[in-house]
This record gives C-alpha cells, structure tokens and sequence, in this order.
C-alpha cells in the first residue's frame, strides 16, 4: 500500500482563503460566533439534507400513511448515530488525506476496484437523478404546470447553478435551497398532530398491529439514511471548500448539524403522511401525485401545495449534490481538473459530466410508458448493495494509520463504524431477499 498523503490541491487555495479568512478572524463579541457558524456550515449539512431527497420524502410520508404515529418516528431520529459515523468518517478521511475517494481507493486497492467504484456510482446516480426528476416534476405539476415545462424548469435549474463563479458562491445557493426544507416542518404542523400520540410513540416505541410488511419498512428506513454518493461527494467538497486537518473539529460540528437536520425533517415526513393514515388503500403503491391528491383532499389545499413544492425543493437539491459526486467521481479518475473554483472553460469535462448526467435524466423521464415505480424500488435495492462495499473501504482507509496518522478511528469509532457496516450490509441482504420475492 502507497500511504503519501497527497498535497492539497492548488485550484482549492482561493476557497482556504475565503473560509480561513473568517474562521480567523479576531473575536467580534456577539458576531464572532454567527460568523463561525456561517463559515462551518456546507459540505456535511447538504450532504445530509440532500439524503433527503424526493424519494425519501415520499417514503417517509408514505411510511407514516402506512403505520400513522408510533414505533417509526423515534426510530427515525435514533439514525443520527448511523448517519453521523458515516459521514464524519468521509469528511475526516477527505479533509486530513485532501483526496478524494475514488483516488484513494485506486492508490491502496487498485484500478480494478477503482473502475467498479465509478461506474457502479454514475450507474447509481443516473437511476437516482431519474427518481429526483419524478418528484420534482410531481410538486410543480400542482401549480398547473404542464408535464414537459415541469420537466425542463427543472432542469434549467439544476444547470443554472454552473453559472456561479466559485466554490464559496454555488455552496452558499445551495444552502440557501437547503433551508427550504423547512417546508416540511409547516406541512407536519398543519396536519395538527396530536402531542398526546407522539410523547406516547417516544414513551412505548408502539409497534403496529398486523402489520405483515412492517420489517420491510423497518430495512426501507434505515436503508435511506445512508446513500453511496454521500460518501464522495462529501469528501470532495471538503476538499474544495478548503477544509484541512487543523479544522476537523468545525467539519464535525458541520455533519453533526447535517445529520440532526436530517432526522428531524425525515420526522417531520412521516408525521405529515400520518394526518393520512386509514384514508388511503394500497399504500405501498402510492406514488407524488397520489399524495399530494390525498393532502389536498383530506387536509387542505395549502398542505397539499406545499407538500409538493417540498417535494420539487428536496429533488433539486439532491439532484445537485449527486450529479457533483459523480462529476467529482469521474474526473478524478481520468485526472481532470475538478474544482468548482473552475469555470466550464477551465475544467469542460467536470462540467460536462454535470450537465450531461442532468439532460439525461431530463430526456429519460419523458419517454412514455415508462415503470417509474419499478425504477424507484430498482434504485433502492442497487443503493443498498453499493452502500456495502463503500462502507469497508471507508472503514479501512479511515483506520489506515499510515494514511491517517493520529486521526485514525479509534477503538470505539472502529466498534461502531464495523457495527454499523454489518447492519447495512445484512439490510441491504434482507432488502435484496425482500424485493425478489414480491416480484416472484
């Protein structure tokens, strides 16, 4: 094994300035803490939210339809422990070795495994992309727009963020996009949940009666705190943003903040979908439309419309963090240059991978007849499995001493990191078990 530690990219010192100029600045009273929480906050916090993304919203909602308040909600927040030692492993890994994951992986495993890396993300991440395009076409669909011109607005918009001139400036939009998913907090509240049952969900962890499929949602849930392209996407940011080793205790604050968010808007799901519970047959068959009709007919109009534009908001988001892990992913294997920092002149085929990823989604969501909800559970299933061999590599790199130095996992992260690793895989086995025999 090759354990150089690569020097820092060059095309990352304008954004180490930017963030190093206000980490360091002198005390300002009052300010000085707003100024380090607005310097922190970027990679961890919309790789989490992004994880968010249509597909799991509405798998959230759903599952709240399906079992209404109890066992889900705190079993929901409980997966910060799953998403945080994940992804406090990428970012460290990232910030202290300044590369990426794929080029480590080539470095200490190969090229083979390097190969199967990319090409089973980008493979990943296309059927990802086409499932973000299903919600966010659904949520402008309610505001009478037709099918094509949903289509097309939304992929003007995940394009439009190239425009921006460096990295500091396309993460502050992206945060900015991030915050609307404070969208699906007012839509819970609307729904006027019962406190009573909720302290008692927390209290009893009540388990639905009768319910035949309720292991199937239990694996479905835990499956969707961990996604494959997380893993590098959040690595390179780290890196493009200008974060180093000196910072890990700001990154760490930055993903635990991510995760937090990210159970409590998941929460936030599943207690809408509840407002819904008993009114609704063939749950598991309930796609974005089908919801938004329900919300609209059963709780009100504007729930229903915001429901819907929370829906578009969580897709454009993760829509935008996938498609950088996979141009993030590619580049560094072929040895493009990959820097937000970059124009599209400067760095064509980084972008190219972007755009072409998106316009191929685009195009692909509009060829009739196509099994959307096959696609959805497809993408699920082919997620979990990838998320398997990633984890291992994680954990091994992440405790590479020679990689990693003092920042290696400790006794008790390796405990928890191969704990967590195990559970993943053993679910992702169950889900896979799952899937075929409903389709036999």
């Amino acid at each position: 094994m090759n354990g150089v530690i690569s020097a820092p990219d060059a095309s990352s010192s304008e954004n180490q300035s930017r963030f190093h100029a206000i980490i360091s600045q002198p005390n300002k009273g009052r300010w000085r803490f707003l100024l380090l929480f607005w310097a922190l906050i970027g990679p961890g916090l919309l790789a989490a939210m992004a994880d968010n993304d249509a597909g799991g919203m509405i798998s959230y909602c759903v599952t709240g339809v399906k079992f209404g308040i109890g066992l889900f909600i705190p079993l929901v927040l409980c997966l910060v422990i799953v998403t945080y030692t994940v992804q406090e492993m990428a970012m460290r890994l990232g910030t202290v070795t300044q590369t990426g994951f794929t080029k480590l992986i080539s470095i200490h495993y190969g090229h083979s495994w390097m190969r199967y890396h990319v090409i089973t993300l980008f493979s990943e991440n296309m059927l990802t992309l086409l499932t973000e395009f299903i919600g966010m076409t659904a949520g402008l669909i309610i505001l009478g727009l037709p099918l094509w011109s949903s289509d097309a607005l939304s992929l003007f918009l995940i394009l439009s963020i190239t425009v921006f001139t460096g990295y500091w400036t396309k993460e502050r939009l992206a945060l900015l996009i991030g915050a609307l998913n404070i969208i699906f907090v007012v839509v819970a509240a609307m729904t006027h949940p019962s406190m009573a049952a909720i302290g008692h969900a927390f209290a009893a962890w009540n388990v639905p009666a009768g319910s035949s499929d309720l292991s199937w949602y239990i694996i479905a849930l835990i499956g969707n705190a961990i996604a494959p392209w997380m893993i590098f996407y959040q690595g390179s940011a780290y890196i493009d943003k200008g974060v180093i080793a000196d910072n890990l205790r700001l990154g760490r604050i930055d993903t635990c903040i991510g995760c937090v968010v990210q159970v409590l808007i998941a929460a936030c799901a599943i207690i809408a979908g509840a407002a819904l519970y008993g009114h609704l047959n063939n749950v598991a068959a309930l796609g974005p439309a089908a919801l938004i009709n329900a919300f609209d007919t059963l709780v009100g109009h504007w729930p229903a419309l915001l429901f819907g534009l929370g829906l578009f908001n969580a897709g454009l988001l993760a829509s935008i963090t996938i498609s950088l892990s996979s141009s993030w992913s590619v580049a560094e294997a072929f040895g493009w240059s990959k820097s937000l920092n970059d124009k599209i002149s400067d760095a064509p085929r980084f972008y190219a991978v972007y755009i072409g990823s998106v316009v191929v989604a685009a195009v692909a969501f509009l060829i009739p007849n196509l099994p959307l909800n096959f696609i959805a559970v497809i993408t699920q299933v082919i997620g979990g499995f990838l998320t398997a061999p990633i984890l291992i590599f994680l954990s091994l790199l992440a405790n590479n001493k020679q990689l990693m130095g003092k920042h290696k996992n400790s006794l008790f992260g390796n405990i928890c990191a191969w704990t967590i690793s195990a559970t993943l895989i053993g679910l992702a086995v169950l889900l896979l078990w799952n899937t075929l025999s409903g389709l036999l």
